[in-house]
């Protein structure tokens, strides 16, 4: 069976290397050491699966960091390495000219940080801004715990789609 040849070139990199391109996308050390050791992946649906379950639950301290590489839903991420370049891609869809729209995730942001204490996370990509503010929405009414699971979930969802995106680069 031929691989194609970024999940080959993943494959063959070094350790040091495949590890550096897979912390890009999954933000936590443990989680990317994992999927690197994990190689060879026979095609990409193993690495991507590998990555969307891998690493065990992600302790609170683990989501933390993922998340400081996150910037808020709806501003414009500043940093010109390969993370904020993916957080720009990601946000795309996000509408800027909307300015009551913009003033929802600008309140809502603020919002969820002084409950939750942390920058709300949600898969942008794909998404349009009334989706993430529905998201948003309903996000604000979870505990702490659930809401805790819900963000495991979405940097696990965020790091396939990266890791696919960096398969295609």
């Amino acid at each position: 069976m031929d691989l194609d040849a970024g999940l080959q070139r993943f494959n063959e990199a070094s350790h040091s290397e495949a590890t550096e391109l897979a912390r890009i996308c999954l933000d936590i050390p443990r989680w990317a050491d994992e999927l690197v050791s994990a190689r060879p992946y026979t095609d990409r649906a193993s690495l991507l699966t590998a990555a969307r379950s891998g690493s065990g639950p992600l302790s609170a301290d683990e989501i933390e960091q993922a998340l400081a590489h996150h910037p808020r839903i709806g501003e414009p991420p500043g940093g010109d390495d390969a993370q904020a370049h993916l957080a720009r891609s990601e946000q795309s869809n996000v509408d800027s000219s909307d300015a009551a729209a913009q003033k929802r995730l600008t309140d809502g942001n603020r919002a969820y940080e002084d409950k939750f204490g942390r920058v709300f996370l949600v898969r942008a990509a794909g998404r349009s801004t009334s989706d993430i503010l529905t998201a948003l929405d309903r996000r604000l009414l979870n505990d702490e715990d659930s809401e805790l699971a819900v963000v495991a979930e979405e940097l696990r969802d965020i790091a396939a789609r990266r890791l696919a995106g960096m398969l295609d680069a």
